[in-house]
């Protein structure tokens, strides 16, 4: 890989790097495992990084390749968590410490969250970072329409979860 790319991508990663830690939060529940996820979406995002042509944000095409990867992990393994190692990639990340203070005050909704399937936490995922239902469905690979129609069902869902 050339110096640049790798370069340009560890300064993306670093400037973005809460998208990985927030995905991870939502698919795991320790810090072994959040770790794990951590680094399996880095190779992911490093081995797609080559491809990514720029027709989305950068952050957008992160939370797709970032949420893909922990849906794929965990439906093929059943929850278990499996990394490969780095390997020939040299660069080193420097890590900040995920500081979730502010999303212990989403503790209960997290919970509620974790129950339900891993495209409907995708998609509160996503609505959660504030993003747009064109965002959202560029994200999922669904239509915007689909998109509003299950957010509207999932709300109802945690609705249910939350006040039983």
């Amino acid at each position: 890989m050339n110096k640049e790319l790798e370069h340009n991508f560890v300064e993306l990663l670093e400037k973005h790097q809460n998208i990985v830690h927030k995905v991870c939060r939502l698919y795991t529940n320790n810090q072994d495992a959040h770790n794990d996820l951590f680094q399996e979406i880095t190779i992911q995002l490093w081995k797609a990084y080559p491809k990514f042509r720029g027709d989305a944000k950068f952050s957008t095409w992160m939370y797709r390749v970032g949420l893909n990867t922990a849906i794929t992990l965990y439906r093929k393994n059943k929850r278990r968590v499996a990394t490969q190692e780095f390997g020939e990639v040299q660069f080193r990340i420097k890590a900040e410490a995920f500081d979730d203070t502010e999303e212990q005050q989403l503790k209960l909704l997290y919970k509620a969250v974790q129950q339900l399937n891993d495209i409907d936490k995708a998609l509160v995922f996503l609505y959660l970072e504030d993003k747009n239902y064109r965002e959202i469905s560029e994200t999922m690979g669904i239509s915007e329409v689909n998109a509003r129609v299950k957010m509207n069902r999932i709300k109802t869902k945690l609705k249910t979860i939350l006040n039983p």
